[in-house]
């Protein structure tokens, strides 16, 4: 988020920054999004975790240079504590036109910002094995991640509020159970062709397959604020695509999952879920302990960054968010 030094409210500079930008040597580039106060941070591809976080670092530091040359600063969350979502401004591109004007109230509540990790597949296959495997706990993913606590400068009791906002889009959430890789495929090709897509870029599912990447994205996680809570969920992500145990004999349940999707965005990790199994229900913090000893990765699961805004109430929250986003 780009915002005013001493007011810490959203400034339309994205496309400004990216412009700057456009001649410096860094590892990845800024881009403009749907609102102008919000700048893209997109790395290239990276070998490892390490080497991702190494390049956000350096993404975020040249973002603060050249937002505090022109009297503004930068802040990572899932959304601005205080600003009224309704109120931010839209970046004049005709696709982001042509999104508001095809989607309609819903794009106006799209002022939130996630973290996307794209992991890296060997086939079209795999990645939709891998789908099914991961997506049962991308609603334990949220619960850790949550980070946008406040609604128009409300805490409304949503720990991530970012998560409903998406689900207003269209095509998002679960997505429906093709089956296969060559079905999913398939149907996108034939809403192309019927008019009813531009790319499969249109779609805003928690997870999708990104083939010109060559990769399963994941898009479920709210935008942390520390670069450790990056690296901690982009590790976790990697491992779970790679770790998850695959379905091959069923679909993920989708009931199940829209259900623990809205008691991890409402309640974080003391939200109740249905357990991946689906015989049972456990608390989000119990599954994250389950996730991470699956993982391998070791130590009690974090608390969500939205319990820190909480605590400081939105507008000590804003300036909080300016100063750890560089920490």
């Amino acid at each position: 988020m780009i915002l005013d030094a001493q007011t810490f409210a959203p400034v339309a500079g994205s496309p400004v920054l990216v412009e700057d930008a456009s001649e410096l040597a860094l590892p990845g580039a800024l881009k403009t999004e749907l609102h102008a106060s919000v700048v893209e941070l997109t790395t290239g591809i990276c070998t490892d975790v390490d080497d991702a976080i190494a390049a956000l670092a350096e993404l975020r530091a040249a973002a603060d240079r050249l937002a505090r040359a022109r009297g503004w600063r930068i802040a990572a969350a899932g959304a601005h504590p205080t600003a009224r979502s309704q109120s931010l401004p839209i970046v004049q591109e005709e696709r982001y036109l042509r999104m508001v004007e095809t989607v309609g109230a819903a794009a106006k509540l799209q002022g939130v910002n996630g973290l996307h990790v794209h992991v890296g597949v060997a086939s079209g296959d795999e990645c939709y094995r891998a789908l099914e495997a991961v997506l049962p706990w991308l609603p334990v993913v949220l619960a850790l991640s949550a980070n946008s606590p406040f609604l128009d400068g409300v805490a409304n009791g949503m720990w991530s509020n970012r998560a409903p906002a998406l689900a207003a889009l269209p095509r998002a959430g679960a997505p429906p159970a093709f089956g296969s890789y060559s079905a999913w495929e398939a149907w996108t090709e034939r809403l192309v062709r019927l008019g009813m897509l531009e790319d499969y870029t249109r779609i805003w599912w928690d997870a999708r397959p990104h083939p010109r990447l060559g990769t399963l994205e994941i898009r479920i996680a709210d935008q942390p604020t520390s670069l450790e809570r990056t690296a901690f969920l982009v590790r976790l992500l990697r491992l779970l695509v790679e770790r998850a145990p695959r379905r091959d004999a069923e679909p993920a349940a989708r009931g199940d999952y829209a259900q623990n999707r809205w008691a991890a965005a409402r309640f974080a990790l003391e939200a109740e879920l249905v357990h991946p199994d689906g015989d049972r229900v456990a608390t989000a913090r119990d599954l994250a302990r389950e996730l991470l000893a699956l993982l391998g990765m070791n130590g009690e699961p974090p608390e969500p960054e939205a319990a820190r805004q909480l605590a400081a109430g939105p507008s000590a929250a804003a300036a909080d968010l300016v100063e750890r986003t560089l920490d």
